[in-house]
C-alpha cells in the first residue's frame, strides 16, 4: 500500500493522539498538507488540538520521536495496515460519521472493506443457545449471497456470528475496542488470529492501546459505520448493544431483531426494539430481499 505525505503525517499524528478525525479538523484546516509541524509551538498545538498546556509539550516531544521512525513499516512487521483517513481504502461508509476514525488499523482481509453489503449482527455478552441457533436460519443465505458478517469479538453474541460466519463458508469482520498488542477477551485469542489471516480485524486504536471501559461504547460506531443493516439477537434492555442501534438509527440503517420469549431477560431489548418499528427476523433471506 502507498502512502502519501499527507497521509503519512497523520498516521504520526494519530499514533501519539489516538482521537477521532473531528479532533484533527481544525488542523487540517489550517495546514491542508499536515506539512512543517516540527516549526508548531506548543502553544500553537494547543490551540488546534485542544489539548492542555501540559499535553500539548509531551505531544510536540512524541511527535518529534515519532516522526523519525518508520512507523510504517514498523506497524507492518506485525501485519498491521494503517488506512488514514485520507486514504482511498478508507471505508467512505465511516466518512458518514460525525467522528469518523482518523486512521484504521487492520490485519487480514482488505478486500472486505470494499464490499458493498455488509451485515452487523450483535447480541447480550451472556447469548443463550437461543442466538446461536437464531444464526443458522440468518447466517447461510447471507454468506449465500458473499455478505460479510459485521460484530465486535466480544463474549457471547459477537462470536456465535463470527463463528456462524466461518462455520458456513462466508467472510467475517472483527471490530476490536483496543490495539493488536492486546486481546479481549482473553479466550478469543484463537478465533482472532483465525481472522485476522483469513478474514478481517479492524480498530481505530494503535497497537500499544489497552482495552477499557470507554473503548468499547466508541467500537459500537463503527460496527454501525460498516453495516448496511444491524441483527440483534438477544439483549437486555439498556445495554452496549443498544448503543450501537442509536448509531445505526442515526444513520438510517435497517434494524432488524429476533423476537424472543416474553419471560427471557434476554428479549427484552430486541422486543423493546420491535415495539419501536425494527423488523422482525427469522431467516437472512429478509434481510437480502431489503437490502437487494
Amino acid at each position: 500500500m502507498q502512502f502519501t505525505e499527507q497521509q503519512k503525517q497523520l498516521i504520526n499524528l494519530h499514533y501519539i493522539h489516538p482521537v477521532p478525525y473531528n479532533k484533527f479538523q481544525l488542523l487540517v484546516q489550517e495546514n491542508s498538507f499536515l506539512d512543517g509541524m516540527e516549526a508548531y509551538s506548543s502553544d500553537y498545538l494547543k490551540q488546534l488540538l485542544g489539548l492542555s498546556e501540559e499535553k500539548a509539550v509531551r505531544f510536540k516531544e512524541q511527535y518529534m520521536e515519532v516522526s523519525k521512525l518508520p512507523l510504517i513499516d514498523l506497524l507492518q512487521q506485525i501485519n498491521c495496515t494503517p488506512i488514514p483517513y485520507f486514504h482511498p481504502d478508507y471505508p467512505e461508509e465511516l466518512k458518514q460519521l460525525c467522528d469518523p476514525p482518523a486512521v484504521l488499523y487492520v490485519k487480514g482481509n482488505q478486500s472486505l472493506l470494499k464490499k458493498r453489503l455488509r451485515v452487523g449482527i450483535i447480541g447480550s455478552r451472556k447469548a443463550t443457545v437461543y442466538s446461536k441457533k437464531a444464526l443458522d436460519f440468518i447466517v447461510p443465505p447471507l454468506v449465500d449471497q458473499k455478505i460479510p458478517i459485521v460484530s465486535g469479538l466480544a463474549a457471547g453474541a459477537d462470536t456465535m456470528a463470527h463463528q456462524a460466519a466461518m462455520h458456513f463458508g462466508g467472510d467475517t469482520i472483527g471490530v476490536l475496542g483496543h490495539g493488536f498488542s492486546y486481546m479481549y477477551p482473553k479466550k478469543n485469542e484463537r478465533i482472532a488470529q483465525e481472522m485476522a489471516e483469513n478474514h478481517l480485524l479492524v480498530t481505530e486504536y494503535p497497537p500499544y492501546i489497552p482495552p477499557a471501559k470507554w473503548t468499547f461504547p466508541m467500537r459500537n460506531r463503527i460496527i454501525s459505520g460498516l453495516s448496511s443493516a444491524i441483527v440483534i439477537t438477544e439483549s437486555v434492555e439498556r445495554s452496549g448493544t443498544m448503543i450501537t442501534v442509536e448509531h445505526a438509527l442515526d444513520h438510517g440503517k435497517e434494524i432488524f431483531a429476533v423476537p424472543g420469549a416474553i419471560d427471557s431477560p434476554l428479549s427484552a431489548g430486541p422486543n423493546k426494539l420491535l415495539d419501536e418499528g425494527a423488523k422482525p427476523l427469522w431467516s437472512g433471506f429478509q434481510i437480502i430481499d431489503l437490502l437487494q
